[in-house]
């Protein structure tokens, strides 16, 4: 059955190019993804499969193979992020400040080509839901959606990849255990009198206590909180007053908290609660405390992540790589709320010249990545028949 793979990929290397190039030139923000959607789905329709829209009119599923038996997912985003493509690809963003600069024209482009691989193997004999996923760039993501749309329903395991520029074309790296963060948003804003900077002692220091939540509120975490879960809180933005001798009557705040440990992603909210009103208390400064969470980490079963390392094996012999836990949020997370699953990192950086990360303006990829993409959540499949 892989053969068949091989030579679908074979036969539609440049198809696939095509397509990707044709998503990037064309990209559109989280819950706008119509152009997209239509685009996967006229070609999954095409191939005489049945897509399904989701609820909120962009994003899709589509089921191949038993109905009866187990049923594994496969999963990509579809959405783009709103920075402006400085590329020069002659198939950049043909739209002002919306690029594809996390790759998700490519997740998209391979999981319609596993699609299109799969349903061209007869009895194909292991149930699959192809799940094309809306709005992952903003929190606390689409996934939620597609939870809630029932579409994990009859699954028995879930995978996805994500582009990654620190690894080369041909290699795809997994981890077990977590591969990505939580991502919390802490927002502080102070309220004070404001007053006369010689004479602090008649009113509340709002900018002395707000330096005093900027430094004490990383600096107590890590106090509280053991390291090794990877636990980091960075402020982002920092704001009050314009003038040398005013103490500014408001303040404001904000940053993230990420973790790699779901336990004490459960436990940061209330914590943060409670180092805040310490450390603001003696000052006599009022505060409003604005917590909202963002995503769980994504961690790999033991299970779903061997099977991924048998199924980059295919590719090749040094196919395989270690990658390490990143700090960034990703919610794949909530479909391992409900079942168990693994993320793996797919390597797109052509060998040659600077890494280029992603989320930057000038991020692009080497597109013999799709084929290999196609490969390895096409053996995911095919494995789990032989199981």
């Amino acid at each position: 059955m892989n053969a068949a793979v091989d030579k679908w990929i074979f036969a539609h290397t440049d198809e696939l190019s095509q397509w990707r190039r044709h998503i990037h030139a064309n990209p559109e923000l989280a819950r706008h993804e119509y152009a997209t959607t239509e685009f996967v789905a006229t070609r999954l329709a095409a191939a005489g499969l049945s897509p399904e829209l989701l609820p909120g009119g962009t994003g899709l599923t589509c089921d191949l193979g038993p109905s009866d038996g187990p049923r594994i997912a496969l999963r990509a985003d579809m959405d783009a992020l709103p920075l402006q493509e400085l590329t020069g690809a002659t198939y950049s963003s043909t739209v002002p400040g919306v690029s594809h600069a996390c790759g998700h024209d490519a997740h998209t482009t391979i999981l319609l080509g596993t699609g299109l691989a799969l349903s061209e193997i007869p009895d194909l004999p292991v149930g699959v839901r192809l799940i094309f996923q809306p709005a992952e760039e903003v929190m606390p993501g689409g996934a939620l959606e597609v939870v809630a749309a029932g579409r994990l329903e009859g699954v028995s395991r879930i995978f996805a990849l994500h582009c990654d520029p620190r690894l080369a074309a041909g290699r795809v790296g997994v981890r077990l255990g977590a591969i990505t963060s939580a991502a919390d948003t802490v927002e502080v804003v102070l309220d004070s009198p404001g007053g006369h900077t010689s004479r602090p002692h008649l009113t509340t220091d709002l900018v002395f206590a707000l330096g005093t939540v900027v430094t004490g509120l990383p600096g107590m975490l890590s106090r509280r909180i053991d390291p090794r879960t990877g636990t980091v809180m960075v402020w982002g933005a920092v704001s009050a007053g314009r003038a040398p001798n005013a103490i500014p009557q408001t303040g404001m705040m904000t940053g993230t908290v990420r973790t790699g440990d779901h336990e004490t992603w459960e436990m940061l909210e209330p914590l943060v609660r409670e180092i805040v009103h310490g450390l603001l208390a003696p000052t006599g400064v009022r505060y409003q405390l604005n917590y909202r969470r963002g995503v769980p980490p994504v961690v790999n079963d033991e299970v779903s992540t061997r099977m991924f390392e048998d199924a980059i094996r295919t590719v090749g012999p040094d196919a395989l790589a270690d990658t390490p836990q990143s700090g960034g949020g990703e919610d794949f997370s909530w479909y391992l709320e409900e079942v168990p699953g693994a993320m793996a990192r797919l390597g797109v950086w052509s060998g040659v010249g600077e890494q280029l990360d992603i989320h930057q303006p000038t991020f692009d990829l080497d597109e013999r990545a799709l084929g290999v993409g196609v490969r390895v959540l096409s053996s995911l499949v095919l494995a789990e028949a032989q199981r």
